[in-house]
């Protein structure tokens, strides 16, 4: 089944309204997916070791340099470093340099979890910018809570969450997947078969698709998942083969994605036959399952290298002039750029880097980001996102095929849509 390119949807823009709950208080229910909304209260009494006395101030990057995930999270920590740079070029934060302490997550929530304490309470930083996978920033949480600190978690997720002390600049539910649904749905799409890899963000987002689909006439063909790291899709390419759907919607992570490319195409499946929509994959990870494995199949993001603006332009070109010309922009990696900045905007809104001051003017904080203008989300720590369906493209960039009006609000808990009712227990 081919996809045309000229198809229109029309997303949610309607703002929620988020009531605090209580925190998922173990590491089991940590792990499960199921929606939480974090205390107001927890570690609010918490001491600050940070230090702004001097001429420079400390914030840390958390990324995983190693392990399945570096496929994907070196280039976060790349961003990160470029936007503290460009910072410290032009005057720094409040007339104070930055002073970037970098930890690598290991691609294991326990280490990430670790390292935010180290972070924290011993490097002293202002706030960290970092975690990819929902295990990693869920294993995070309650470090961040318990210690009154700030985690900007810069990649798209699942939803069911929220936390005072944690920044969303990646895509919630309503600004990725829904609009993806979507598009499926007005292209004609009437089956889809689900791959993911075996952890929180897969599985809720399945949850959520199994629920859209049951509301908009749309048959589950099949759902497959398998642990971080695999690298034998044969029995689970051939599964998706005999079953015949209109399209698969992919929600592996990480080095897993070139070996279930490789396999797809092996069997003779093709974007024309049956389309993969992914949600994990970007310019980066092109590169590494192969361009020739991948092109033509589709992606559902907020940002390609390919936006044509002087804004996103000035940004590529920085990018590539300081770590080459031959790496590609992404989503992930804009959106932890943006979320330094945004972080600097806050504390310059606020003129303070305490915590509490930045989580009581953070609402309504804009950055003109490549992305296009984004502005957080006071009730929620999100922040608005044009919501983007591209395809790849024989030269590895992803092409934008279509686009949502304008920036959508964030709704992490789906509460603008009947059909999600329940879902975030």
């Amino acid at each position: 089944m081919r996809l045309s390119n000229g198809g229109t949807t029309r997303s949610r823009l309607n703002r929620t309204a988020l009531a605090a709950g209580s925190l998922i208080a173990t590491t089991s229910l940590l792990l499960a997916g199921c929606g939480s909304k974090a205390s107001e209260t927890d570690g609010a009494a918490a001491e600050s070791c940070v230090d702004t006395s001097g001429s420079t101030v400390k914030v840390g990057s958390l990324n995983s340099l190693s392990g399945t995930m570096a496929i994907s999270e070196v280039t976060v920590r790349d961003a990160i470093k470029l936007a503290v740079d460009e910072i410290n070029a032009s005057g720094g934060v409040m007339e104070k340099q930055l002073q970037l302490v970098g930890e690598d997550g290991a691609s294991e929530p326990t280490v990430f979890a670790e390292k935010a304490e180290k972070l924290i309470s011993s490097d002293c930083v202002a706030a960290v910018f970092g975690g990819w996978t929902s295990s990693s920033r869920k294993a995070m949480l309650p470090v961040f809570e318990s210690n009154n600190a700030l985690l900007y978690y810069p990649v798209q997720y699942e939803g069911l969450e929220s936390s005072k002390n944690i920044f969303y600049t990646g895509a919630t539910t309503n600004q990725q997947i829904v609009p993806a649904l979507d598009y499926l749905k007005e292209k004609g799409v009437k089956s889809l078969y689900l791959v993911g890899s075996d952890y929180v963000f897969p599985q809720t987002a399945n949850r959520i698709i199994k629920a859209y689909a049951n509301a908009n006439g749309i048959e589950i063909k099949g759902e497959d998942y398998t642990p971080l790291g695999s690298t034998d899709f044969s029995t689970i390419v051939n599964k998706v083969r005999s079953a015949d759907a209109d399209a698969v919607f992919n929600t592996l992570n990480g080095d897993s994605n070139v070996a279930f490319f490789r396999e797809y195409r092996n069997v003779g499946l093709t974007p024309q036959q049956m389309p993969v929509v992914s949600v994990s994959i970007a310019e980066e990870e092109v590169g590494g399952i192969g361009v020739q494995n991948v092109a033509g199949q589709l992606t559902a993001w907020n940002y390609y290298q390919t936006i044509d603006t002087p804004v996103n332009q000035r940004f590529v070109e920085a990018y590539k002039k300081a770590y080459g010309a031959n790496k590609p922009t992404s989503d992930p990696m804009e959106a932890a750029y943006v979320s330094v900045y945004l972080w600097k905007n806050t504390v310059e809104k606020a003129k303070s880097f305490d915590v509490k001051a930045i989580q009581d003017n953070a609402g309504g904080v804009t950055f003109d980001a490549p992305e296009g203008l984004v502005t957080i989300d006071g009730e929620n720590n999100h922040i608005t996102k044009t919501a983007r369906i591209g395809e790849i493209r024989p030269d590895g960039l992803i092409y934008t095929v279509w686009e949502s009006p304008g920036p959508i609000e964030p709704d992490p808990y789906l509460k603008s849509y009947p059909w999600a009712a329940g879902l975030s227990g």
